[in-house]
């Protein structure tokens, strides 16, 4: 019948764990952007050769398409393509 109380400790671990949650808020959009405009610059790199752009270390990047091939239909629409620039690689 009576209110449970909650010890003041875990009032205060409470409060801390709020005001870390209501810090991080605004910086978790940052940092998303940041770490998907890392990955498009990338990409960029990865595929530049294909697109046109010379990529002095074409011969290394081949090795990685596999792995990168999932991402790429994502990547090209965010670069303002609506199809894929490359014959060779049909993801629409």
């Amino acid at each position: 019948m009576g209110v449970v109380s909650i010890p003041l400790i875990d009032k205060l671990k409470m409060l801390i764990k709020f005001y870390e949650e209501v810090l991080n808020m605004p910086h978790r959009q940052e940092i998303a952007r940041e770490l998907r405009d890392q990955d498009d610059l990338f990409l960029l790199m990865l595929y530049s050769e294909m697109i046109g752009i010379p990529n002095p270390v074409y011969y290394y990047t081949l090795e990685l398409y596999p792995y990168m091939i999932e991402s790429f239909h994502d990547w090209h629409l965010r670069m303002g393509m609506d199809k894929s620039p490359m014959t060779g690689i049909r993801c629409c």
